[in-house]
């Protein structure tokens, strides 16, 4: 059974494989934490960008020769497989460690099995310490693996009256800095930031990372603009980030200096289907999106199933009219509604910040009917209806 030192060091871990969000795409975000013989932390690491070292490596570096005889305290079992690099596995059998304590275990199935060739090589394994934790943690990773599709994080900032906009269509600035400098904070640690064409027609957003402190890897800019109709001064597609621009296969590309990523259109001929677009962006090795569009952007999300995560920063502000924060999202009647568990309020400044999820059980009460399948649902830029608060 797992000591409470060895609890303490996976607390750490999980702080370190959060410094790796954003910069690890395809692989997952890992924190390790060497304990000596005698339980004192001897290193430390986390992964920190695709293709580099894992976090087991980084932390048998710091700790040298303090290893053998030690704990190696991790997120993520450790990998039996040799890839860009080799299998940590193998190099905390090398480093002569005697028990590996983990969080959860790796669901791939080319990575899978280290615990196993632990054991093998007579070291103690144990596994689950603070899984929900570490799982949180890597929340992403861990659920696009699965899928094939990225994790999709819908972030909005809304009045207490739920208007993410004033009638005269204005919007900047419905919350306070804190929130808004936290939003950086969440471009960061994704793959991808996500509009629609109406947003950039509204807000015309740059949607860069800016702000925040250490070595930062600018997010994928993503454009839902099915009709191609982006002008080509938009900020978007300044040179502060790489941009793709999504467009219907048939699209008028021709005065668009930018990459274009060319999508089939929705079964009714308007905007493109959710599903299509998450395809090909997790193939692009996009494992995390943090969609920033407008009510009509996240209610044809909502409406094909394909948020994972709510992040709402409410401001102590009322308008009474202007655009709401979600437009149709396919909910009919109350007893369909999307419900959501909360699993943090904060206040951020004078905002509050609720984070949630849809619970379990949502798909199975709120499954659309035969003919309004969630993947016909389409992705649609109304002019009037895509404004956001640029951050």
């Amino acid at each position: 059974m797992a000591t409470a030192v060895e609890a303490l060091a996976m607390q750490r871990a999980v702080v370190l494989a959060a410094r790796g969000l954003g910069s690890t795409s395809p692989n997952p975000v890992v924190g390790c934490v060497i304990l000596d013989p005698d339980g004192e932390v001897a290193g430390e690491g986390w992964h920190q960008r695709a293709g580099g070292p894992h976090a087991e490596v980084h932390a048998l570096r710091a700790a040298a020769g303090r290893a053998h005889g030690g704990t190696a305290v991790v997120t993520l079992e450790p990998c039996n497989h040799t890839g860009r690099t080799g299998p940590c596995a193998q190099a905390l059998i090398a480093a002569g460690v005697a028990r590996v304590v983990y969080a959860v275990a790796d669901p791939t199935p080319t990575a899978t099995g280290g615990a196993a060739t632990l054991r093998a090589a007579g070291i103690d394994v144990e596994g689950g310490l603070l899984a929900d934790a570490a799982a949180r943690g890597n929340e992403a990773w861990l659920t696009a693996t699965p899928r094939q599709r990225p994790f999709v994080t819908w972030k909005y900032a809304a009045t207490l009256d739920g208007r993410s906009a004033a009638a005269d269509g204005t919007s900047r600035w419905i919350t306070a800095p804190q929130a808004r400098a936290e939003v950086h904070r969440l471009r960061a640690e994704s793959d991808a930031v996500l509009v629609g064409s109406g947003t950039l027609r509204a807000d015309d957003p740059q949607l860069a990372v800016r702000g925040v402190d250490g070595d930062i890897t600018q997010p994928l800019r993503v454009v839902v603009d099915t009709e191609a109709t982006i002008s080509p001064d938009a900020r978007v597609l300044d040179s502060a980030a790489p941009t793709v621009v999504a467009v219907a296969q048939d699209a008028d590309t021709d005065h668009l200096k930018a990459e274009v990523l060319r999508l089939p259109r929705a079964a009714d001929g308007r905007g493109l289907d959710p599903h299509a677009l998450l395809s090909a962006l997790y193939q692009r090795d996009v494992r995390s999106v943090l969609l920033e569009g407008g009510p009509t952007l996240a209610g044809a999300f909502l409406a094909a199933g394909v948020v994972d995560k709510v992040i709402g920063y409410l401001a102590p502000a009322l308008l009474g009219a202007g655009p709401a924060a979600l437009a149709d999202a396919g909910i009919p009647t109350i007893e369909r509604a999307l419900r959501l568990d909360v699993a943090d309020l904060q206040p951020i400044g004078p905002d509050i910040r609720i984070t949630a999820y849809p619970s379990p059980d949502h798909l199975v009460r709120s499954h659309p009917s035969p003919d309004h399948h969630p993947s016909s649902r389409a992705l649609r830029a109304h002019p009037d209806a895509e404004a956001a608060e640029e951050n």
